[in-house]
């Protein structure tokens, strides 16, 4: 199956909360990222909502004709706006209010039981079920048991050891976190639920990870984002779309 890219396109909005103003419009952002090869598109409705909005969200699904993938806290609210929205998958992310980006995986472990229940209640609407987990098999055994269809692996820790080692991917640190997300890509895989990844991946870091074996989908934001300022949206995404897809067959033929 050929790999798949998500765009984030949140950094959109950021621009135009800067101002409190209605443009860049991330509903044309969405369309012309569809247009340069993205194959979903990705927002986080942050419960501080410091840049995608709820009308956001909704013009979205009601404009755009590509995968949505809402980004949420496992809380009562972002259950319900999901249910009433009903994205095509609804990815589960812990959330802080002081923190810039998402800083690390959910534990899961940690509440099995609400987050049984947020799934459940996510699943019913028709909605597929992803979780954002670190590269740690307890978690991946944990979202497993609550129902989780999709695990998205957290590949921040790579992305980090990539930038600091001089993008070195055969530095004893980059091969280390890009082993610990292959197993954990094998562990989803023999429980049956699909293996995404993101974070932090960028035109430089990622095609180590698109040729992860079984990897289904890359989700990606800043870089994609950062770059479309001086080349555009549409070309930014034909040159990520480029790079996994050959990244990924040069893996399948491997």
């Amino acid at each position: 199956m050929m790999i798949e890219l998500g765009v984030n396109i949140d950094h959109v909005a950021t621009v135009r909360q800067a101002r409190r103003t209605y443009e860049p419009d991330p509903v044309w952002a969405a369309v012309e990222a569809h247009l340069g090869g993205a194959d979903g598109i990705t927002v986080h409705l942050r419960e501080d909502r410091r840049h995608i909005q709820d009308e956001d969200v909704r013009r979205l699904r009601e404009l755009t004709h590509i995968k949505l993938n809402l980004e949420m806290a496992p809380t009562p609210e972002m259950v319900e706006i999901a249910r009433r929205i009903r994205p095509e998958m609804a990815m589960l992310v812990p959330e802080g209010r002081q923190e810039i980006t998402t800083e690390g995986g959910l534990d899961i472990v940690a509440q099995e039981s609400k987050l049984r229940e947020t799934v459940a209640r996510l699943a019913d609407a028709g909605i597929v079920v992803s979780v954002f987990i670190d590269a740690d098999l307890r978690q991946v055994e944990a979202a497993k048991r609550i129902g989780a269809a999709v695990c998205e692996v957290h590949t921040g820790p790579y992305a980090h050891a990539f930038h600091s080692q001089g993008r070195d991917p055969e530095s004893p640190a980059v091969v280390k976190e890009l082993e610990a997300l292959r197993k954990a890509g094998e562990a989803i895989r023999d429980l049956g639920m699909r293996f995404n990844a993101g974070h932090a991946l960028n035109y430089f870091n990622v095609e180590p990870v698109a040729q992860l074996p079984g990897v289904r989908e890359l989700h990606i934001g800043h870089a994609i984002v950062s770059r479309a300022v001086f080349v555009g949206m549409r070309e930014a995404v034909r040159e990520m779309k480029a790079l996994i897809v050959a990244a990924s067959t040069l893996q399948r033929r491997s």
